[in-house]
């Protein structure tokens, strides 16, 4: 049945696309809220928890073969309260009953099916399951019949197994312990044994491109200049590079690969996945001075900015793997269609490069891609003009689904991405895109009483911000003061950063809550420090504590990080591989770092400096600028009054190891003195 000639369900009401994907199922199904289990405890009806999100392809799977179905309907309608969740609208509710999944069945992943008590306490956990059973794999129907009948038959029993289950979501502390010196070490080693040195990146497949690896060994490497670091940095990136998981027509990457090579991506396109491999390609720059790496770094932007901006200055949340219910088939060729557009010649030379053929490499059509090839010196430009041909030929395509919701997270990852690019680049375009995406959230999602929310749509921010939420975006200001110099921007960092602790903070045990102190109380209220897809709160926390207290000499923000590794020793020492951001939070506390204050009369007069500062890679420096353009960063910083021009020359303070060098008025002795 055509879903568009049913009556809408309850989740047409809905701002969330990947609730409203499901308005027009059989399914009887209700949004996350007291409706709903009031509703399931008057009827004495377990819960059926459906969580995924909208560019999810086994979710669209799981839809097709089950939910828009009547057959299905009828036994969840009849025995079940069914109830949808975003995950990218609700991440605490997710990682609860994700973790239940993990615990219950040793694995996770989307869609996740869970079913519980009225009470929301779990006693069922898996992810897809087919309509009906197949190939040993019990079928959803099989499923909710059985449990629907133990609910009537041994409900006591299954209500006994959500309790307990629940008490030990309770029961989860952090592994307090002191980390050793020699995790960092311990670290480097990990990732050396887990490398593949012959396509990058990590283990095998599915390979996640997982940035935040890189960030860490580019740091280690600067620290021990140890050379394999660097070179396991530079052997990823560009093997991702020349991987399909790379969109070498459009630009922008795909949120992972489903092979060893990066040959065949999961053709979904994240905002956070960009934007945080576009740090790792911009620093990947900065150390190695290779270009190579800022043309990544660039397309990146030209993608984010041309597809995933909206007319007001943020960014949406991705683009789905999907077109016309095809996975891959927007992004896929033939070597007919590619000369058609480019001619006969040019074609066959552009399919060459990038191994268009016609057996293929997807299911009989070809992902374009530079894993055994390369373009030969001199043939850029002829390149570039053939892809921009490609290009506008398949903007004829059906595109696929764009998730247009506004997560105020993603948009603080996009956000440090571009004030980056801004700073290493020197590209104003970056920098207004940056101040932009602020102005949109300070616009639209900070409620009156200043409290920051978590999601826009159409016109409505809903849900109180996560401790992500506060963190990414904290990072995202102060890579964008770094950038600029603008003290409004280090005073948003600090600002948020004291609503962070106020939320979300432990004063019991260190460290930060998923939800806050004022959100939905659920059945668990947990921490997490594990650094998967994305970084977690407290890892990047963390950081911006440690950034934040030497740019500001706030030493208690610098206690707050070190309460943070404490917090999750035993985690960092279990699993090195899993916490690679939360390492380079450990490194830049560790290292020696350097604090600069640059005074100048103009910023314009000390562009040198902070070129000088800016355009290398000085992982463990901060940098501050006094001049009369910047005033009130003496509101923030009081210690600046201190600082003088010498000689009315710009001049630079640089401290190191808790000792002060003499003022410096030589750019190149600074550049010196940074080396």
């Amino acid at each position: 049945m055509p879903t568009k000639t049913r009556e809408p369900n309850r989740l047409s009401q809905e701002k969330s696309p990947y609730l409203l994907q499901h308005a027009h199922n059989p399914v009887d199904w209700y949004p996350w809220g007291d409706e709903a289990f009031a509703k399931a405890k008057a009827e004495d009806k377990p819960i059926f928890l459906s969580i995924g999100y909208s560019t999810c392809h086994w979710c669209h799977v799981m839809e097709r073969e089950s939910f828009e179905t009547e057959e299905v309907a009828e036994v969840l309608n009849r025995q079940y309260i069914a109830v949808k969740v975003d995950r990218e609208e609700r991440p605490d509710i997710d990682h609860i009953y994700m973790t239940v999944c993990q615990a219950m069945t040793g694995g996770g992943g989307w869609p996740l099916t869970i079913i519980m008590t009225p009470d929301k306490q779990p006693f069922f956990a898996g992810t897809y399951f087919p309509r009906r059973d197949r190939l040993g794999m019990p079928g959803l129907i099989t499923i909710l019949n059985r449990i629907a009948q133990a609910w009537r038959e041994q409900k006591d029993e299954l209500v006994r197994s959500g309790e307990t289950i629940t008490a030990l979501l309770g029961e989860q502390r952090t592994a307090a312990a002191e980390i050793p010196e020699d995790t960092t070490g311990k670290a480097f080693r990990a990732f050396q044994r887990a490398f593949d040195p012959d396509y990058g990146g990590f283990g095998t497949a599915p390979k996640f491109p997982t940035p935040h690896n890189l960030y860490f060994l580019l740091r280690y490497w600067y620290l021990t200049r140890e050379d394999r670091a660097l070179a396991i940095v530079r052997k990823t990136l560009d093997a991702i590079a020349a991987g399909g998981i790379h969109d070498h027509i459009g630009f922008g990457f795909a949120r992972y690969s489903t092979d060893r090579q990066w040959l065949v991506p999961h053709f979904e396109k994240m905002l956070y996945d960009n934007a945080l491999l576009a740090v790792a390609y911009l620093e990947a720059f900065q150390a190695t001075g290779e270009k190579r790496y800022t043309t990544v770094a660039r397309k990146i932007f030209t993608y984010v900015l041309r597809d995933m901006t909206a007319p007001d200055g943020g960014f949406y949340a991705a683009e789905d793997a999907d077109s016309e219910g095809v996975e891959g088939k927007f992004y896929v060729w033939t070597p007919e269609e590619v000369k058609a557009v480019l001619g006969a010649t040019d074609g066959a030379k552009f399919c060459a490069y990038f191994d268009i053929t016609p057996g293929g490499n997807f299911e009989g059509q070809s992902i374009p891609n530079l894993i055994h090839t390369s373009i030969p010196a001199g043939e850029e430009a002829f390149v570039a003009q053939c892809r921009e041909k490609l290009f506008q030929h398949r903007e004829r395509r059906v595109h696929p689904y764009k998730d247009d919701k506004i997560l105020t997270g993603w948009n603080g990852l996009m956000l440090a991405a571009l004030a980056v690019g801004a700073r290493v680049l020197g590209d104003e375009q970056y920098q207004a895109a940056a101040a932009a995406a602020v102005n949109f959230i300070e616009h639209n999602l900070i409620r009156a009483d200043g409290r920051l929310l978590a999601r826009y749509r159409d016109g409505e921010a809903a849900y109180p911000a996560y401790a992500e939420d506060y963190a990414y975006l904290i990072w995202g200001l102060i890579e964008l003061y770094e950038a600029t110099y603008e003290p409004a921007y280090l005073k948003k960092a600090l600002g948020l950063n004291a609503d962070l602790l106020r939320y979300f903070w432990d004063d019991a045990g260190g460290g930060l809550f998923v939800y806050g102190s004022d959100s939905e109380q659920l059945i668990a209220r947990p921490k997490e420090i594990y650094d998967g897809a994305t970084p977690s709160a407290n890892s990047v926390a963390a950081l911006n504590f440690l950034r934040l207290a030497r740019l500001t000499g706030d030493t208690a923000l610098e206690e707050k990080a070190t309460q943070v590794f404490t917090a999750f020793g035993g985690s960092l020492a279990r699993s090195a591989l899993g916490h690679s951001f939360c390492l380079t939070a450990l490194l830049f506390a560790r290292s020696p770092g350097q604090d600069i204050v640059i005074v100048s009369e103009t910023k314009a007069a000390a562009q040198e400096m902070i070129n000088a500062v800016q355009q290398r890679f000085h992982p463990f420096t901060v940098t501050l600028l006094a001049s009369l353009e910047t005033a009130g960063l003496a509101e923030v910083v009081p210690f600046v009054r201190d600082y003088r021009p010498q000689d009315g020359r710009p001049t630079a303070y640089v401290c190191e190891n808790f000792a002060c060098r003499a003022p410096i008025t030589d750019v190149a002795a600074l550049a010196a003195v940074l080396e």
